[in-house]
């Protein structure tokens, strides 16, 4: 390509050098100065696209696109009911390691949310430990998420920071579900349409996440031989920790309805440790909470449009929920 663009200039040097002695020699003539015009017309474009084609092949070369590191190919539905899928070799070993070193020294012990007030406490169903990564620490963690935002289309900033595990033997996750079941969780973007879990590490046995009531993908079986499991994971569609695979499930049905089937859990490691990060992924930005008087809430700016279009009767499990699994539109459906 350099040497091209080299060459055009050259040749587009000797023109004007011929035209200004020509134009030197026969200033009057009409024929060598129509020979001037349509040799500066051709040039020009061609010195145009030639500079044109310089610069889009630095960009591509400069910048790689998030969608140009995604290879459907790749991807494998586990699950019909919940939608389950595992995605080969999401990330590169420089990124599951990046994400392991970045969490060691800040590990704590995982709570679970309280299904009244919403709060964080310690309990003996989640044994594992734990810190959170903010979604910009650094460009390696501003990659990651930027892959998960292409995979799953979805917006970057409807995203939890991600979670950064670690299960040694004998710690697990019991069975439990991650849309929520309190007022106060829910306020803030909505429920966890979607849950990705990153397999930062190889388990030597055990550490599966298993769907206990889960309906397997009809045209596709699971490639995992039942005796390589242990017995918590036998109990339902299980996926195995690969260092470097994704398992990407959704949590609500299409109509926006929490899924039943999307119960899950880690079994307990039985050899060796599990690291592992969790991106969980709300309907709306996790950063963004509409909020009015008292307790009564819109999470989504578009809520007052959408209930002039009459959606709070059309879509009231959306709109305005339930007691116990509150609706996104409440303030504006004058359901509070």
């Amino acid at each position: 390509m350099t040497v091209d663009i080299f060459f055009s200039l050259f040749i587009f040097r000797e023109k004007i050098n011929n035209i200004s002695s020509f134009r030197s020699r026969s200033s009057g003539s009409k024929q060598l100065l129509r020979f001037a015009i349509m040799s500066m017309s051709r040039l020009g474009l061609l010195l145009f696209v030639a500079i044109f084609l310089v610069l889009l092949q630095s960009s591509t070369c400069l910048i790689s696109s998030p969608s140009s590191i995604i290879n459907p190919s790749k991807v494998k539905q586990v699950s019909a009911k919940p939608r389950a899928f595992v995605y080969e070799g999401f990330l590169t070993d420089l990124e599951c390691d990046h994400l392991i070193s970045l969490a060691k020294e800040n590990l704590q012990r995982s709570a679970v949310a309280d299904n009244d007030n919403g709060e964080s406490q310690v309990s003996d169903v989640r044994t594992s430990s734990g810190t959170f990564i903010s979604k910009g620490k650094d460009p390696i963690v501003s990659g990651i998420e930027d892959k998960l935002s292409t995979w799953t289309f979805l917006p970057k900033e409807n995203g939890e920071d991600l979670q950064v595990l670690r299960y040694e033997p004998g710690q697990k996750y019991d069975a439990h579900f991650d849309y929520f079941h309190d007022k106060v969780n829910i306020a803030r973007g909505g429920h966890r349409i979607a849950t990705v879990l990153l397999y930062l590490s190889n388990v030597t046995k055990g550490g599966e996440t298993v769907f206990p009531d889960a309906q397997e993908y009809s045209r596709r079986s699971l490639s995992e031989n039942k005796d390589d499991l242990s017995d918590c994971a036998k109990k339902g569609i299980a996926v195995k920790p690969k260092k470097g695979n994704a398992l990407l499930f959704f949590n609500l049905q299409q109509d926006a309805i929490p899924d039943p089937f999307s119960l899950h859990g880690g079994c307990p490691v039985i050899e060796g440790e599990k690291w592992s990060a969790t991106k969980w992924i709300h309907v709306d930005s996790f950063d963004k909470i509409l909020t009015h008087d008292g307790n009564c809430t819109d999470v989504n700016e578009s809520c007052e449009r959408w209930a002039v279009l009459g959606e709070c009767g059309k879509n009231p499990e959306y709109m305005v929920g339930t007691p116990e699994l509150p609706g996104n539109c409440r303030h504006s459906c004058k359901a509070c």
